[in-house]
């Protein structure tokens, strides 16, 4: 059998070494340069690659192929296979042929890395032997090639992309959790919000009576499509509140701590195992956190998680890198990373939680944003903008008017270093700098990580 890997870095040379490790004859193909690091990963297994260029003749006599999800589907390769009618797979659906651990696979809009991490530290917190892989970790083939004689994994805990999903067609989460669904990645679905959200819902595909279904029942898209997804799974749904059918929520009075709620709330959970935990406990704050928390406290119940685990873990957990991490504050401004907010709803998030005066960063490779939702908490929360891009013509279209209206400045940078410097000259002491781009990070930046590195970086040598 022929296994040709389109895509040199984490996922497919994690793949690549596997199909090597169960007989295959792999090729590995990528059109860009191959870092230094896969390069010698690939040498050190003696695998067959090429760089700056695919070539036809030894991609199209494979007999399957593993896609990178960064590649879309109109790429002329990837045209070229399917006239063939060549099987494309992801590198999960690969990997997942080799082992019997059990899938717990987290898919959204946003959220899902705070989520996966949680749920992956209360699995491991409660002694299961468990991987975190996905769009978060190390390369679930790698580690699925390496744990090949140490004994399988009781979990593999998945943060799963929609680029990831659209080649998965026999894999089967025994726990899914789809956490919300909003506009992102429009411009790989040709600006078509229903093709994203059946993207999406492919995470519940070959789901059976065993397995769990965990969903945000308040979501504009994921109820509309339940009937069509009901594979006689267990249905799980959370909310913000108490309402028939429900079976995890927030319990209490309205109020105004970060959760919405009064003093004395719980986060309740009636199945698949009771629950309860006051709010006050959770160690992650704001709205969008207690939705987290209640996706988590599901899925590790439905895990077979104690409550004394799940309690410690809610209350302990530290947070994710570059999602509402606090950077410090210098010459009395408060500085915040949120460089993982590559959509609108993210970025809506994550200013709804600010209580000062914010000097919002935004900015980077749009991908088919609709900023109008944000327009009522700019005039409302904002005192400047700072556009960061390499093009920043499309913001200046969409927001000179409204800040122009409302008092609220606006400047224009290309570079991490002038962004910081205007953004120390805008803020006044008291106010809060909020790295919330909104976009992908890939015009000035190597990913979203080196954006937000270079953020704290720029701002603790000030």
């Amino acid at each position: 059998m022929k296994l040709a890997v389109l895509g040199a870095a984490e996922s497919g040379v994690g793949a690549a070494i596997l199909a090597q490790q169960k007989g295959y004859d792999v090729f590995v193909s990528d059109m860009g340069t191959i870092s230094p690091h896969y390069k010698e990963m690939l040498d050190t297994h003696h695998l067959a690659w090429e760089e700056g260029q695919h070539t036809p003749e030894r991609i199209l006599d494979a007999d399957e192929v593993v896609k990178s999800p960064g590649i879309p589907d109109n790429a002329p390769m990837v045209v070229a296979l399917r006239e063939k009618n060549i099987p494309i797979l992801s590198e999960l659906e690969f990997a997942a042929r080799y082992t019997n651990a059990k899938m717990l696979c987290i898919t959204g809009s946003n959220g899902k890395t705070t989520t996966t991490s949680l749920i992956y530290y209360i699995l491991e917190s409660a002694g299961f032997n468990v991987g975190l892989a996905g769009n978060i970790g190390r390369s679930l083939a790698l580690q699925v090639a390496e744990i090949e004689d140490k004994g399988d994994r009781d979990w593999y805990v998945l943060e799963i992309s929609s680029f990831q999903l659209d080649n998965m067609y026999d894999f089967r989460a025994n726990i899914a959790v789809l956490l919300n669904i909003t506009p992102d990645h429009l411009d790989r679905y040709n600006f078509e919000m229903m093709r994203y959200v059946r993207s999406k819902m492919r995470i519940t595909q070959n789901q059976t009576a065993d397995d769990c279904f965990i969903y945000w029942a308040d979501d504009e898209y994921i109820p509309s499509q339940l009937a069509t997804h009901d594979h006689g799974q267990r249905m799980l749904p959370f909310a913000d509140h108490q309402r028939e059918g429900i079976v995890a929520y927030g319990q209490g009075e309205s109020g105004n701590d970060s959760y919405g709620f009064a003093d004395g709330a719980q986060l309740k959970v009636d199945e698949p195992h009771p629950f309860e935990i006051a709010l006050s406990q959770l160690s992650l704050p704001g709205k969008h956190n207690l939705r987290n928390c209640l996706s988590a406290a599901l899925a590790a119940l439905a895990a077979g998680v104690d409550e004394v685990t799940l309690t410690r873990c809610l209350s302990d957990f530290s947070g994710v890198a570059h999602r509402l991490e606090r950077v410090g504050t210098f010459d009395g401004v408060h500085y915040i990373n949120d460089s993982k907010a590559t959509n609108v709803d993210a970025c809506y998030v994550a200013l709804d939680a600010q209580t000062t005066p914010v000097v919002l960063i935004v900015g980077g490779l749009d991908k088919g944003n609709d900023y109008s939702t944000l327009f009522p908490l700019i005039t409302r929360k904002c005192r400047a903008l700072v556009f960061l891009g390499a093009n920043n013509a499309p913001l200046h279209e969409v927001f000179d008017n409204l800040c122009a209206e409302h008092g609220i400045a606006i400047a224009d940078t290309s570079s991490m270093f002038d962004c910081v410097a205007a953004c120390a000259n805008l803020a006044q002491e008291g106010d809060t700098v909020l790295l919330s781009p909104c976009c992908a990070s890939f015009d000035l930046f190597k990913n979203m990580g080196d954006r937000g590195d270079q953020f704290k970086t720029l701002v603790r040598q000030r």
